[in-house]
């Protein structure tokens, strides 16, 4: 008698298996999204903890509010270092750049 093959009922494997398994390119670009929102999602959650506007915070590091609703906006993707610094110092924090492994259950599947 054949194994009968498992099925999930989980969305997002469901959707991972038919559009994007074995896809570098779809991989790649979903990465990078991800890389994006954790910038923005961080800006934000950064700021409003610290009970800042995005003026405020714009004026302390001298640049304008725009700058910072586009530094807080998941599809922006133009990140500066420099501005990331100076915003982390702003916010007595520090900027951390790291590499880390792929998510094996999602990088080669």
């Amino acid at each position: 008698m054949a194994e009968k093959k498992a099925t999930t009922t989980d969305a997002v494997e469901i959707l991972h298996h038919r559009y994007i398994k074995g896809s570098k390119k779809r991989l790649e670009s979903i990465e990078r999204e991800r890389v994006k929102l954790t910038i923005a999602e961080k800006i934000y959650e950064l700021r409003t903890k610290a009970g800042l506007t995005q003026k405020q915070l714009a004026d302390m590091i001298g640049t304008t509010q725009s700058v910072i609703s586009r530094l807080e906006d998941a599809d922006y993707d133009r990140y500066n270092l420099a501005t990331l610094a100076k915003i982390a110092i702003a916010l007595h924090q520090r900027v951390q750049v790291q590499f880390v492994p792929e998510d094996s259950h999602y990088a080669h599947a």
